[in-house]
């Protein structure tokens, strides 16, 4: 047998995408929004403060293994935290500022972090589950703000920084070392920790910057709006500076004002976003000048037919959707039109989920686990496997039962798809959203991008609700957009010709806003929740 005289114990891990971005791109630039104005660092300035900040954590106890908290915007200092906290070999736990109190307080304990950083504009969220919090050792506060609320001995960023020196010597760790954890956004149950390692993590970094992907390079300038407590804000952050691209961080400011004001300052050329401040941009703020951008990445939810010609008619812009999950690092999927159209028109291949990207092994299994074709026709569960989809969940007690989304290596994602023989896949439903009338299938997905696309709608959400004569139908909870006007009856005959007929709702609810998850999702558990106890104004056709 021949043997490979390659260096195979060489570790992928995020210290050596940190030396490179440090020496090679040390001039590269982050920028973060202040709301007046803009803080701008060299990553040479961040890499140092990264130092620092491993030298403090060092000082205050935290060694391999231990989980530090970031409650934290997207900013620099989240950033310091991204680099220092995992090369040291701690664990980076970036806690979802938006989760309910008692949701927030499990996930710290059940990840048993030692210390947490929080920005003092947000202190009084943590406070809210201070005391619930017996393990939390340090709380660490960084910014403007009045951190009282979470009592005595809280310790100052700046200053535990300031009494330390760059040069901390980092650890050789094994690139199966755990880096981060993100926590799923609990929509059902308690949330789920998924424990990122250095290789995932590294080896999903190397997919941003491929072509195959959105090729993240020197030359881009990213602007960070999927926050960096959700999958790793798209793992933009390890890949940007892996090749060196600028950072902008826009911290709370997510709003279509705030939004339009740093693309025209910093002049982006890359973004990721969920579709719902996409359709704020576009809708608020459609004077903005957006020619600086090459690209805009849209994913979280399926992305509307509406917003991608929106986006191409106001800006000639194009959207290309990206599909994932935090159990998957999270990018899995991207959909860029392939080289041969074919019959489908641009737009028609940028509504599909996207292609599979490589490193993802993809296949859909059907009610009885058997494998289905890529025939673009058959529908089946996704379930995926590679190197950066997580095996199973963080479960240090052994109480987790994940028999029902993992097993022979693969990971169950609860997507019900079709696969085209190209490897574009078109995600159906939420295995649980997914409609049964009549015993045919009703996909609330298609509905909702098909009634999205009527101009006078700015968001839809399709849930089922109980039928007494086909078991199950369709209600459409329709958001207009401000000043628009339209009926019930005119939705449905503009639907009509657009979908198949038995999909098209007789129950219809205009509603001021879509509930949304902690991740910008529609919360569909909230609609029928809301539908059960009476608190839609439904109006049903004859």
């Amino acid at each position: 047998m021949l043997h490979s005289t390659m260096q195979d114990d060489y570790q992928l891990t995020i210290a050596p995408i940190f030396r490179y971005g440090r020496q090679v791109h040390a001039n590269s630039k982050i920028i973060t929004f202040t709301g007046d104005g803009y803080v701008e660092s060299t990553y040479s300035q961040v890499a140092d403060r990264a130092d620092q900040l491993a030298a403090a954590l060092t000082r205050l106890g935290i060694a391999e293994g231990d989980r530090v908290g970031t409650f934290l915007w997207n900013n620099q200092t989240h950033m310091e935290a991204y680099l220092a906290i995992p090369c040291m070999g701690a664990v980076l736990h970036t806690l979802n500022i938006r989760l309910f109190p008692e949701q927030l307080a499990f996930v710290i304990n059940h990840a048993d972090d030692k210390v947490i950083i929080v920005d003092a504009s947000i202190a009084p969220l943590l406070a809210r589950v201070r005391d619930q919090l017996p393990n939390v050792q340090h709380i660490i506060v960084k910014g403007p703000g009045d951190a009282s609320s979470l009592g005595e001995g809280l310790l100052d960023y700046d200053e535990l920084l300031a009494a330390e020196v760059p040069g901390y010597v980092y650890p050789e760790l094994s690139e199966k070392t755990g880096a981060a954890m993100c926590y799923t956004s609990g929509t059902t149950g308690n949330p789920k920790g998924v424990m990122y390692s250095h290789r995932s993590t590294y080896m999903h970094s190397l997919m941003v910057t491929s072509t195959t992907n959105i090729a993240l390079a020197e030359r881009d300038r990213m602007l960070v709006i999927v926050p960096m407590f959700h999958a790793n804000a798209w793992g933009t952050p390890y890949a940007a500076w892996m090749v060196g691209a600028d950072l902008v961080f826009p911290q709370q400011f997510l709003q279509a004002a705030p939004i339009s004001r740093i693309i025209t300052d910093t002049r982006p050329t890359l973004t990721g976003a969920v579709p719902t401040v996409l359709n704020d941009l576009l809708h608020n703020a459609p004077n903005t000048d957006m020619s600086s951008f090459r690209l805009v990445m849209c994913g979280g939810s399926a992305v509307p037919r509406g917003l991608i010609d929106g986006f191409r008619a106001q800006w000639d812009l194009p959207l290309v959707q990206g599909w994932g999950m935090t159990e998957t690092s999270p990018v899995c999927a991207i959909g860029h039109p392939p080289k041969e159209m074919g019959v489908l028109s641009e737009t028609d291949w940028r509504v599909k989920t996207g292609r599979i990207l490589p490193g993802v092994e993809l296949r859909i299994t059907d009610d009885t686990g058997a494998v289905q074709p890529w025939d673009g026709e058959s529908l089946g569960e996704i379930e995926v496997r590679g190197s950066w989809i997580t095996g199973s969940y963080y479960d240090p007690d052994g109480k987790s039962n994940d028999a029902s989304k993992f097993h022979d290596g693969w990971l169950c994602t609860g997507d019900v798809a079709s696969v085209a023989p190209n490897g574009y896949v078109m995600i159906s439903d939420r295995a649980k959203d997914v409609i049964k009338s009549g015993g045919e299938w009703v996909s609330s997905v298609d509905l909702e991008n098909t009634i999205m696309g009527h101009p006078a709608v700015l968001e839809a959400a399709v849930i089922g609700v109980p039928d007494d004569r086909w078991d199950e139908r369709p209600l459409a909870c329709v958001v207009l957009k401000p000043g628009a006007a339209v009926t019930a009856e005119e939705l449905r005959a503009w639907l009509t010709e657009r979908t198949a007929k038995f999909w098209v709702p007789e129950r219809w609810s205009f509603v001021s806003e879509v509930p949304k998850t902690s991740v910008g999702k529609f919360d569909k558990k909230v609609l029928r929740a809301k539908n059960t106890a009476g608190d839609l104004d439904v109006e049903q056709l004859a």
